[in-house]
């Protein structure tokens, strides 16, 4: 049982710790507690241990909020501030991140050319920034298990608009594998495993929103 050599983990067509960004979007009380597309507590807590899992694999995390500094919107929640510790966040008016030059500017500062993203909504937060990077030649990863929106019809169509646009969906468990892809780089296994499996184990947060 010898695994091949180590793939160049910038170059590589997988996702690697090394090849991609983390875009976490509009985590807001409001966004949150509009949520009907699915469980609130699952995708909370989904989302959580994926930035602890982001964190952990040394993924550059861009963090930004809409409409604090106009008094017209709240801070990303408490649990998520938490997992995020020092996080700088990008605060903006605009409902396309990628319509707000600081936001941008910071996505180009990653060097990274594949884009993880988790956004709320599915429609418009997630939707907009995820076109306007595919058309400026990102592979965008939409984390399906982690968005939402106001109603199922609502987030499946705007699911659809986006893979036909060609992004890449995905979900967590999957994210986590690839990143790790190979129980024998064994610096990295506790990490995956505690990502892996606590991804799996309902934890109710609706307390933290």
């Amino acid at each position: 049982m010898t695994s091949k050599s180590i793939r160049d983990p910038k170059q590589d067509h997988l996702l690697t710790p090394e090849n991609c960004a983390f875009l976490l979007i509009d985590y807001q009380p409001a966004q949150v507690n509009s949520l009907n597309s699915g469980s609130r507590a699952e995708i909370i807590h989904k989302i959580v241990v994926a930035i602890k899992a982001f964190k952990y694999y040394h993924i550059p995390i861009v963090l930004s909020t809409v409409n604090v500094e106009t008094g017209r919107g709240k801070e990303t929640i408490p649990i998520l501030k938490q997992a995020l510790g020092d996080t700088k966040s990008y605060d903006r008016t605009s409902i396309n991140a990628f319509e707000d030059e600081e936001f941008h500017d910071a996505v180009l500062a990653t060097g990274r050319k594949k884009l993880i993203i988790s956004a709320l909504w599915t429609e418009a937060c997630l939707s907009f920034p995820t076109l306007d990077a595919l058309k400026e030649g990102f592979s965008v990863y939409p984390l399906v298990d982690t968005v939402g929106v106001t109603s199922k019809l609502a987030h499946e169509t705007a699911l659809r608009r986006l893979e036909q646009a060609g992004a890449e969906l995905t979900t967590f468990n999957q994210v986590i594998c690839e990143l790790q892809r190979d129980w024998s780089r064994t610096d990295t296994v506790p990490g995956f495993t505690d990502a892996l499996y606590g991804a799996d184990m309902f934890l109710d947060t609706r307390k933290s929103e």
